[in-house]
């Protein structure tokens, strides 16, 4: 941010609470540039066939992740992770448990992970290039972001089944 959304000066850095803000310089005008983590939902999304991973259009060919979307204003992070999962899954969903929050440094950003148990005919929405489905017991989490969701989700159920109806196939 260079300006300030309140009067259109630019902003200038200052040291507040030992820490360097951008805060708009007329005395007239208090506002300040908080930066503050943007709250984000996530996913572990399971269906019958097992846990859905999705790749971004702009990600990395052999990069997956979870379904997350931004909370928008006057929702709650459930019905949130709902709307994502509807919007760019098209699955039915209803949430099993909150598996916890995850600070996302590298994006400044909040990360509310639910499991959501899911059921429908997957059809991918604009956003999304393709879409896998991992056995949990092969479903191997990495080191950030909402992979320390997915690795919590594993060790609070590994040795218990997920689900009581999942099938071998897939």
């Amino acid at each position: 941010m260079k300006y300030c959304p309140k009067c259109g000066t630019g902003l200038v850095p200052v040291e507040m609470e030992n820490k360097r803000r951008l805060k708009c310089p007329l005395p007239s005008c208090d506002y300040v540039f908080w930066d503050n983590p943007v709250p984000v939902v996530a996913a572990i999304v399971e269906t019958e066939r097992g846990v859905i991973l999705v790749r971004n259009k702009s990600w990395p060919p052999k990069m997956y992740g979870l379904v997350t979307g931004f909370l928008e204003k006057g929702e709650t992070p459930e019905a949130a992770v709902l709307r994502e999962v509807k919007e760019e899954l098209n699955l039915d969903g209803t949430i099993a448990c909150f598996v916890g929050h995850y600070s996302f440094f590298q994006m400044n950003q909040l990360i509310l992970a639910f499991h959501v148990e899911a059921q429908g005919e997957i059809e991918l929405n604009e956003e999304l290039a393709e879409y896998r489905v991992v056995d949990p017991s092969r479903l191997r989490p990495w080191s950030m972001g909402t992979g320390l969701a997915v690795k919590d989700w594993l060790e609070k159920y590994r040795g218990r089944p997920l689900r009581v109806d999942r099938t071998d196939e897939g």
